[in-house]
């Protein structure tokens, strides 16, 4: 079984979506009357350097994630996206259009980027528990684990004076190999969002959500959505301010018996993390990344190639379903 995931906040970069624009005029003029500038020139030349915005960088994001996922046109047992990713991935599954999704988008990018006074920051080499235990031991007043990315990937997010402060004592924490800031504008996935939150249930309660064509598995829960658009309504405006799952999503795929992992675009973040997470478990760890030929017979010049992917051993779910763990 294969699952496509799309990449979220941290992808966008200069250049990004050459060759797809062009491909498909439509979406980019679809694009262009939502967010009221042409999103081709804000990724082909990112001026005034916009796409490190939030505001700019999400849409930007979706738009350019859809427009992979156009070209390819893959077939896939499960979707899901990393945060801002998880909206394509509804997308993909059919629960609005491609207009829909980038007004809550443009929306979301708005509110979030308007709650300042935070930050974010990664902390590599270590499990959760060190975490945790290493923020109650030093009383980390309002910082919280925002991303579970794998299983020795994680980023806090809180008040940029608390994560200055924690800098040097990650630092100096046994297994620790790096506390990196990262260039956000606030501190996304955490209570200090709560703003945004409330504010973008508002938006959800004026949209209709249609059937998923095809289980989307979301960030909250690391499980799939269930069914209705309730329940679609509260996991958007509950992502806003919950922590990012995307490992036990990676787990809850792998259980499922999928073997095939494409991400969307030319990056190998997520492809990255996926063979972090497989490598934790023996039934999953001869992982390998691959270049699906099947995939790339479909794309056309210009995004050739742009798509990454890490393949589990076929023989790994001979035996049967893996056992619940």
């Amino acid at each position: 079984m294969r699952a496509f995931v799309f990449p979220g906040q941290g992808s966008q970069r200069r250049g990004m979506g050459r060759g797809l624009f062009e491909r498909f005029p439509d979406v980019a003029r679809q694009a262009d009357d939502v967010l009221g500038y042409s999103v081709e020139e804000l990724c082909r030349a990112d001026p005034g350097r916009r796409l490190s915005r939030t505001e700019y960088a999400q849409p930007a994001i979706y738009v350019v994630n859809a427009l992979h996922h156009r070209a390819a046109s893959p077939a896939a047992d499960y979707l899901a996206g990393h945060s801002l990713g998880e909206y394509n991935a509804l997308l993909a599954a059919g629960a609005f259009d491609f207009v829909t999704g980038l007004t809550l988008v443009r929306h979301r990018a708005e509110l979030m980027g308007r709650c300042a006074g935070g930050g974010m920051a990664a902390v590599v080499g270590v499990p959760q528990q060190v975490i945790e235990e290493t923020l109650a031991a030093h009383d980390a007043a309002g910082v919280v684990i925002a991303n579970h990315n794998a299983p020795e990937q994680f980023v806090l997010a809180g008040p940029t004076a608390e994560l200055d402060r924690l800098r040097a004592v990650f630092e100096g924490t046994a297994g620790v190999r790096g506390f990196v800031p990262l260039r956000v504008g606030g501190a996304f996935h955490s209570p200090l969002m709560e703003p945004a939150a409330e504010a973008f249930r508002v938006v959800l309660d004026s949209v209709t959500f249609d059937e998923l064509r095809t289980p989307v598995v979301t960030n909250v829960t690391g499980l799939p959505y269930a069914s209705g658009g309730d329940a679609i309504r509260a996991v958007l405006a509950a992502q806003v301010i919950r922590p990012v799952r995307w490992a036990d999503g990676v787990r809850y795929l792998r259980d499922a018996g999928v073997t095939d992992f494409v991400e969307a675009g030319g990056g190998k973040v997520l492809t990255s993390l996926i063979g972090k997470v497989l490598a934790e478990d023996p039934r999953t760890a001869p992982w390998r990344e691959y270049r699906d030929e099947r995939i790339s017979a479909l794309l056309r010049d210009g995004v050739a190639g742009k798509l990454t992917a890490c393949r589990i051993s076929e023989t790994i779910h001979a035996g049967g379903p893996p056992v619940e763990h």
